[in-house]
C-alpha cells in the first residue's frame, strides 16, 4: 500500500499507529482492572467474604467486564457494519477510558457499604460493552485497508494491543507495589486507573486522523449495507460463527491463567512476591509480542489458518508442564512457564486477526469478528481465573488448573480445522433485495 497523498486515504503509517496506540490504552483500561482484582479488590470492595471467597468475588466482578464484551460486540458491530468502523473506535475508548477513570475514584466497602461493590460492577459492564466493540473495529480499519496477502500482518498491530496492555498495566502496578500495604490499599492501587484519563487523550488524538476502510467503502459504494447485520450473519455463515467463537478460546484461557491467576496461585500457593510475579509477567509480554510479529508475518506466508492450528496445539500442549514449572517456586522455572506460554499466546494472535477477517463478508464482518472473539473471551478468559481458584481451594493441586486448561485449548484446536475461510475476500456482492 503506498504511502498516501491527499486523496489516497491515511498513510499506512497512520492506519497501523491507530490500531496499535487505541487498543494498547483499551486493553490498559481492561488489564489493571484484572491486576486489581487479584490483588486488592477481595479486600476493599469484598471485606465480609473469607480471603479465599472474596478473591472469587473480586474475579467474580472481573468476570462480568467478560458478559458484557459479546453484547458489545453486538452492538458496536451492528454500528459498524452500517455507518463505519472508524466512528465506533473512538466512542469505545471513551467509553472504556471513562469508565476506568471513575473506578480510581470509587469508595470503598468501609466507606459506603454495599454500594461500593455494585458501583464496581457496574462501571466494570461499562469496560467490558466497550472492549468488546473495539478490538473487531481495530482489526477491520487495518487488515481493510491491507492487501490480501499482508492482512495477517496488519492485523497483527491491534493484536499488540493486549501484550502492551498487559505490560503497560502491569508496569503501573509495579511501580505502586513496592509501597506499604497500608498506603497501597488505601490509595496507592487507585493511581493505574487515574493515570487512564491521559491515555484517552492521546488515543482521540490519534484516531481522528482516520478515515474508513476500502472495504466499507466499496459496500457503501454498491449499495450494499446491511440494514441488520447480525440477522444476515447468522443466516448465511452460522458455520463459522460457531466455530470462530470456540476457536477464540484458547489465547484467554491461555493469558488470563497467567496474568490474572497466577498473581493469586504465584504468591498464595507457589510463595513467590508480588513484584517478582509482576515482572515476570512484564517480561513475558515483550516476548508474546516478539512472537506476535513471527506469526503474522509466517500466516502470509503460509496461510493464517496453519499457523493458528500450530498456535492452538502448543496451547493445549504447555498446562501441564507450566503449572510444574511454577510449583517449583524457583522464579527462573516460573519465568520460562511464562515465556512459553506467552510464545503460545503469540502464535494464535499474530495468526487470528488475518484468519477472521478472511471469514465474513465485509457487510457483516465487524460483527461476525466481533462476536466471535468476544465470545471465545467470555468462555475462556472470564471462567478461567473463577474455575482455578474454586478447583484450588477444592484440591489443593494445580493437577486440575492444568487439565481444565488443557480441555479449553482442546476445544479450539479441534474447531479451528473446521473454520472455512473466504476465496475472494476483496469481492464485495450488492446486497440481496429487502
Amino acid at each position: 500500500m503506498a504511502e498516501s497523498g491527499n486523496n489516497a486515504g491515511p498513510s499506512r503509517r497512520t492506519i497501523l499507529t491507530a490500531s496499535l496506540v487505541g487498543t494498547s490504552i483499551e486493553w490498559y483500561d481492561y488489564y489493571i482492572f484484572g491486576t486489581a482484582a487479584a490483588l486488592v479488590f477481595g479486600t476493599l470492595f469484598y471485606p465480609q467474604f473469607s480471603p479465599a471467597a472474596g478473591t472469587i468475588a473480586a474475579f467474580g466482578t472481573f468476570a462480568m467486564g467478560f458478559i458484557a464484551r459479546p453484547l458489545g460486540a453486538a452492538l458496536f458491530g451492528h454500528f459498524g457494519d452500517r455507518l463505519g468502523r472508524k466512528s465506533m473506535l473512538v466512542i469505545t475508548l471513551v467509553i472504556t477510558g471513562g469508565a476506568t477513570f471513575c473506578i480510581g475514584l470509587l469508595p470503598t466497602y468501609a466507606a459506603i457499604g454495599l454500594g461500593a461493590p455494585l458501583l464496581l460492577v457496574g462501571l466494570r459492564l461499562l469496560q467490558g460493552l466497550a472492549v468488546g466493540g473495539e478490538w473487531g473495529g481495530a482489526v477491520l480499519i487495518a487488515t481493510e485497508h491491507a492487501e490480501p496477502r499482508q492482512r495477517a500482518f496488519y492485523g497483527s498491530f491491534a493484536q499488540f494491543g493486549v501484550p502492551i496492555g498487559v505490560l503497560t498495566s502491569n508496569l503501573a502496578f509495579l511501580a505502586v507495589s513496592g509501597m506499604p500495604d497500608d498506603s497501597f490499599n488505601s490509595w496507592g492501587w487507585r493511581i493505574p486507573f487515574l493515570l487512564s484519563i491521559v491515555l484517552i487523550v492521546v488515543g482521540i488524538l490519534v484516531r481522528a486522523r482516520l478515515q474508513d476502510t476500502h472495504d466499507f467503502a466499496k459496500v457503501k459504494q454498491q449499495e450494499g449495507v446491511s440494514k441488520m447485520p447480525f440477522g444476515e450473519l447468522v443466516r448465511k455463515e452460522p458455520r463459522n460463527l460457531v466455530l470462530s467463537c470456540l476457536a477464540s478460546i484458547a489465547p484467554p484461557a491461555t493469558g488470563y491463567m497467567v496474568i490474572v491467576y497466577m498473581l493469586n496461585y504465584g504468591t498464595q500457593a507457589a510463595g513467590f512476591s508480588r513484584p517478582t510475579l509482576l515482572t515476570l509477567i512484564l517480561l513475558s509480554t515483550l516476548v508474546w509480542i516478539v512472537a506476535i510479529v513471527f506469526a503474522a508475518v509466517a500466516a502470509d506466508r503460509y496461510g493464517a489458518k496453519k499457523v493458528y492450528v500450530l498456535g492452538a496445539l502448543t496451547a493445549v500442549v504447555w498446562p501441564f508442564p507450566m503449572f510444574a514449572l511454577v510449583d517449583t517456586g524457583n522464579w527462573v522455572a516460573a519465568g520460562v512457564a511464562f515465556f512459553v506460554a506467552a510464545i503460545v499466546q503469540g502464535i494464535m494472535s499474530g495468526a487470528q486477526g488475518g484468519l477472521f477477517t478472511e471469514l465474513f463478508d465485509a457487510r457483516f464482518r465487524y460483527s461476525g469478528i466481533s462476536i466471535a472473539y468476544q465470545m471465545g473471551g467470555m468462555i475462556g478468559g472470564a471462567l478461567t481465573p473463577i474455575v482455578a481458584t474454586s478447583l484450588y481451594a477444592a484440591t489443593g493441586s494445580s493437577g486440575p488448573l492444568a487439565l481444565y486448561l488443557t480441555a479449553l485449548c482442546a476445544v479450539t484446536l479441534v474447531t479451528v480445522l473446521g473454520l472455512r475461510t473466504r476465496t475472494a475476500l476483496t469481492a464485495v456482492k450488492p446486497a440481496p433485495a429487502e
